[in-house]
């Protein structure tokens, strides 16, 4: 399953590419991308609701203050 969310406040474009890699790396996740320019996240899991709040921990540590539109 593959979905698009919507971020808020995401600084930069190295943070980007850092949370990008990140998730990568989660088990169950197949696939990642992280735009700074358009301020958005693809997530690509065989079960997307079990992968996020993984994912939502990643982004954290990452950019504390940026926001996933759930």
């Amino acid at each position: 399953m593959k979905k698009t969310f919507k971020l808020i406040d995401l600084d930069c474009a190295n943070c980007a590419a850092k949370m990008e890699n990140a998730i990568k790396k989660l088990p169950g996740v197949t696939g990642a991308s992280v735009s700074f320019m358009a301020q958005k996240m693809t997530i690509e899991a065989d079960d997307l609701e079990a992968v996020m709040p993984e994912v939502v921990k990643c982004c954290r540590k990452v950019e504390p203050d940026c926001q996933i539109v759930l």
